[in-house]
């Protein structure tokens, strides 16, 4: 943290954590509700499955196109603008009389929702460097709790008011954090005067030049293709046998895979320490092995509900780790580097999700529990062959 920026208070950092996983969440509302969805558009279970995707993509060219003017315009600023356009985005999902409007609308709330990766490097640039690790922990914290609390929180909702009131109140909640977010945010100046096309130009450079960063981008892409495999599927299962679920308890799984908030704060921690290698192994680990007891899972709900627990303890912590190791190569480009490393952890969502719904339609639970365990041994595999060189 610079001499003249502003003081990082802990209301500060549960503020960029609250706003983080409110934000998020957008991407998250319709995957418990994907059976709901589709019978009230009159379309295929693959075709709503492919909702998930098209958000994604959203979400991917908002991170590649947006994101990195972090390190060139205010923050703030930037941050409040991308709100309001979410809220706007929420009420369009909403309020969508046809399905190919409703995944114009998901692909712009997607667009938009990367707000929540402006505000990360804004608090890791405010925070000092000895506890840079702790405070992304934190904030991703809140980012991680969004992505899973939102398929409860979505799942309550559609049962008690039904599906299209979900994103109503998202667009109600949103509306209140981004005044809440006009009065306490901070300023700041840019990193970076480069005009736009040469800020988008240089993020090739940096990627060239920063061989951590590739791997740590390869092994969020691989990570994060293992979780949108499982939930992408996972309303699907529980709505057929042995389980009949209704979304509302579909929902209520994300407070099981919510544990994996646990690993945030000790692999940022983890990181600050020196010990990112060491957590990195143990994380891709957890990964892999989560997928057996997820595929028992198909038929046992202690078994489901223990491996969903290992599979985002897995999931986020690797996260973490990555985020606070590429966060100390350039104070300067912190913006650009979570465009690349956040573009490719997504284009890991879109894959993932995208495979799951063909693994699920041709292979069942197993295909799905397959192409997931699948993913956590490539990372694995990448960390092995890294402890390898000398």
């Amino acid at each position: 943290m610079t001499a003249d920026a502003p003081r990082l208070t802990s209301a500060t950092i549960t503020l960029f954590a609250v706003a983080v996983g409110l934000i998020v969440a957008n991407l998250y509302y319709a995957q418990p509700l994907l059976p709901q969805i589709a019978s009230a558009f009159h379309v295929s279970v693959g075709a709503a499955a492919r909702l998930v995707t098209w958000t994604q993509l959203g979400y991917a060219a908002g991170l590649a196109l947006i994101v990195p003017l972090g390190d060139s315009v205010n923050r703030r600023r930037l941050t409040l603008g991308l709100s309001a356009l979410s809220v706007l985005g929420l009420l369009g999902v909403a309020a969508a009389p046809q399905f190919w409007l409703f995944a114009l609308g998901s692909v712009l709330l997607g667009l938009t929702s990367v707000a929540a990766q402006v505000l990360v490097p804004f608090a890791a640039s405010l925070a000092d460097p000895q506890s840079r690790g702790k405070v992304v922990g934190t904030v991703m914290s809140g980012l991680l709790l969004g992505i899973l609390l939102a398929r409860t929180v979505s799942g309550l909702l559609a049962a008690w008011l039904g599906w299209r009131w979900v994103f109503v109140v998202a667009a109600a909640a949103l509306t209140l954090l981004t005044a809440a977010l006009w009065r306490r945010l901070p300023g700041g100046a840019p990193q970076s005067r480069l005009a736009y096309g040469k800020l988008l130009a240089s993020v090739v450079r940096i990627v060239r030049e920063e061989p951590i960063l590739r791997r740590r981008s390869l092994y969020g892409l691989l990570g994060f293709a293992a979780f949108s495999v499982f939930w992408t599927s996972l309303a699907f299962l529980l709505s057929g046998p042995p389980y009949f679920y209704n979304e509302a308890a579909a929902g209520l799984f994300g407070l099981v895979g919510a544990v994996g908030a646990l690993a945030a704060s000790w692999a940022g921690r983890q990181a600050d320490a020196g010990h990112g290698r060491r957590s990195t192994g143990m994380m891709a680990l957890l990964i892999t092995a989560s997928f057996g007891l997820i595929w028992w899972g198909g038929n046992s709900l202690w078994a489901l509900v223990l491996g969903v627990a290992v599979m985002d303890l897995g999931v986020q912590g690797l996260h973490i780790t990555n985020q606070s190791e590429i966060y100390r190569l350039r104070p300067e480009a912190r913006s650009r580097l979570t465009t690349v490393y956040l573009t490719s952890y997504f284009a890991g969502g879109v894959l993932g999700s995208a495979l799951s719904s063909v693994a699920y339609v041709q292979l069942g639970w197993a295909g799905v529990c397959g192409l997931g365990a699948l993913f956590g041994a490539l990372v694995l595999l990448g960390w092995g062959l890294e402890r390898a060189r000398p």
